[in-house]
């Protein structure tokens, strides 16, 4: 039981607690409430403002990344290793894969040596090697930054993927696209600064927490957009509301969380206060985004769409274009499905061919549409998975490739990464980098860095604890790699 001294202590507490929050004209939640009330005098919270800004004039302005979910065989797409071909069906030698962990340890483990079915040829000013799988793409290869000895730590998908995207392979961590709004903020005030769009067979896996927002307030998580239908579920005004009377609710829904915010200084209040207004504006702007219907005849065949309503990743890539030139921040493309082990659905001989006929065309056909119209300069193109495949084949019905952590390939474009310049590179069998290794968390300093953004200094308190997007780990900016 308390006693009185306890008691009257309680209640000055609480009392306070509430003037600050209440009543202070510049207590928490008096700051939050102004910070919300957009000079037309009606609430609008002003999603444009950027949250922080660059820490250093910036090279690059915004982010598309086309994320290939699964991992795509390196070896049988820009790693030529006329060697390892020459030895395909050989043990692969003990020292390579001693101590090392697979995902199917004995498919990995008791299978030998697999060289690509694949021819290679040199492409472009640079002599860049690229597979026959990809000739659009190595019809650009002049334009591409290609880092050969990518490595990362975590070899099943969806912990990899959640590393890839969040730095970690843990949940509850913010994304990629969301630290970068987090950062700059969003140039577009009727889009989200983060929009993720989706293509394949079925959506990654480890699904929305790639895109989330984590820590930080889920006003900077991803927002999918879906590929037929409506943008967003249950967007459209309904049937028998008028404009005049959707205004009306938004306006009273406003003000009652407006007044919530000031009495509690919930962050996540001025969160939903600013994702109404998003939602009311979107009915005009995600519509007018995703009808594709004014782009010209030629641009349509560039990425290879012919029916403009269907949901392909080539449709996908020219919305990544439309949305960028509407100022959103980061856009992400997942398309599935890369996991090439072998069987029934997900082989080499068939399936991998499939998958980079459905990406090669509008993948170059996207570069080379925003350099023609003056974004590449300012936008950083990134093109990866979330590992690779080994240089051992797998014991399956069809030909297939395990997961590999120890080196894979990524490309870059644009943004000031270097053009035309191939990095780092791997042994006779493509198992391990022997010159110039990148890790994942190489990788984000550098594209932050690009962006204007300190990864050091880019980072949350939480629990205790100042969080980032590298980790705690060392971490550097790859600066050979950018002008």
């Amino acid at each position: 039981m308390h006693d009185r001294d306890d008691i009257s202590g309680e209640i000055l507490r609480e009392r306070t607690r509430r003037h600050f929050f209440d009543q202070c004209g510049i207590g928490v939640g008096a700051m939050a409430l102004e910070s919300l009330l957009a000079a037309d005098g009606v609430g609008r919270a002003d999603t444009s403002t950027p949250a922080a800004g660059p820490h250093f004039p910036p090279r690059a302005k915004r982010v598309i990344y086309l994320f290939m979910a699964g991992g795509p065989s390196q070896l049988d797409l820009f790693d030529h290793k006329p060697e390892l071909t020459k030895r395909s069906g050989e043990p692969i030698p003990a020292s390579f894969v001693e101590g090392k962990r697979f995902a199917f340890m004995d498919s990995s483990h008791r299978t030998d040596l697999l060289g690509t079915k694949r021819s290679f040829a040199r492409h472009g000013e640079c002599g860049a090697w690229v597979s026959d799988l990809l000739p659009h793409v190595g019809g650009i290869v002049d334009k591409l930054c290609m880092v050969k000895s990518c490595n990362t730590d975590l070899f099943n998908h969806a912990p990899a993927k959640l590393f890839m995207n969040t730095g970690t392979g843990q949940f509850g961590r913010p994304s990629m696209g969301a630290w970068v709004t987090y950062g700059l903020g969003s140039e577009s005030s009727d889009l989200p600064g983060f929009v993720v769009l989706q293509s394949g067979p079925r959506g990654p896996r480890g699904g929305a927490v790639l895109w989330g927002s984590g820590i930080l307030p889920s006003s900077y998580q991803g927002v999918p957009l879906r590929g037929t239908g409506e943008p967003i579920l249950n967007l459209s005004t309904p049937a028998g509301v008028d404009a005049a009377s959707q205004r009306r609710v938004v306006e009273a829904v406003r003000a009652l969380n407006l007044r919530h915010l000031a009495a509690t200084g919930d962050a996540e209040i001025a969160t939903r206060v600013a994702g109404y207004e998003m939602a009311y504006r979107m009915q005009s702007s995600a519509p007018e985004l995703m009808d594709i219907a004014g782009e010209t005849p030629e641009t349509l065949a560039l990425y290879g769409i012919v029916d403009r309503g269907e949901a392909t990743y080539a449709r996908n890539c020219l919305l990544a274009r439309r949305l960028v030139e509407r100022g959103v921040r980061f856009v992400q493309l997942y398309h599935t499905n890369w996991d090439h082990h072998g069987g029934p659905t997900e082989n080499l001989e068939k399936h991998l061919p499939e998958v980079c006929g459905q990406v090669d065309r509008a993948t170059a056909a996207l570069i080379t549409d925003l350099d023609r119209r003056g974004l590449l300069d300012d936008t950083i193109v990134v093109w990866g998975g979330e590992f690779g495949r080994t240089p051992m084949g797998e014991k399956r019905e069809s030909t297939g490739r395990n997961h590999h952590i120890d080196a894979f390939t990524m490309w870059f474009a644009g943004g000031g990464y270097r053009p035309g310049l191939v990095y780092g590179a791997t042994d006779e069998f493509g198992f391990a980098p022997v010159e110039h290794p990148v890790h994942v968390r190489d990788l984000h300093a550098t594209l932050l860095h690009q962006l204007g953004l300190d990864h050091m200094r880019l980072a949350v308190r939480f629990q205790g604890l100042d969080y980032k997007l590298t980790g705690v780990k060392p971490a550097r900016v790859v600066t050979d790699i950018v002008a």
